[in-house]
């Protein structure tokens, strides 16, 4: 997992490929006018999910993991806190579906706040729990980037 400000992608291009191909959309992308809705980049192998929605309480969020996708979460308006957990530490609660790429988790997790203009990038290992709350729910715009891991 990292997490870091948008200021800072251009550290992270040895990374090489899609993650920096996301970052790089992140950068020169102005979400301010953007609906929300997915905007693919390079088809199946890129895309982005632009959302709004408000934050949640933490007994609401759920632990979900990924396996042919990585994750390149960018909040573009507003605050939340994100929970991240490693897989192997956690309890599956519902198995892989893979039409959906995404499996759910329970167990111990920590969290980071992810301002406006932060992001943090996802492996399959690395189960994410988005869109919580800080002290009460508030409007958050966010940015998905679904990159193909193998790209």
């Amino acid at each position: 997992m990292i997490v870091d400000k948008l200021s800072n992608a251009r550290s992270y291009s040895a990374l090489g490929g899609g993650i920096v191909a996301a970052l790089d959309y992140l950068r020169k992308t102005d979400f301010s006018a953007l609906a929300p809705g997915r905007y693919e980049l390079d088809g199946d192998k890129l895309y982005a999910l632009v959302q709004q929605y408000d934050s949640k309480p933490r007994e609401q969020g759920r632990l979900e993991a990924h396996r042919r996708y990585i994750d390149v979460q960018y909040v573009a308006e507003g605050a939340e806190r994100m929970g991240y957990g490693n897989v192997d530490d956690l309890k599956v609660v519902t198995e892989y579906d893979g039409t959906k790429d995404a499996l759910f988790l329970q167990g111990e997790s920590d969290f980071v706040v992810m301002h406006a203009g932060s992001f943090a990038v996802f492996w399959p290992q690395d189960a994410h729990m988005p869109g919580i709350a800080l002290q009460a729910p508030q409007r958050v715009k966010k940015v998905v980037l679904k990159v193909l891991k193998n790209l």
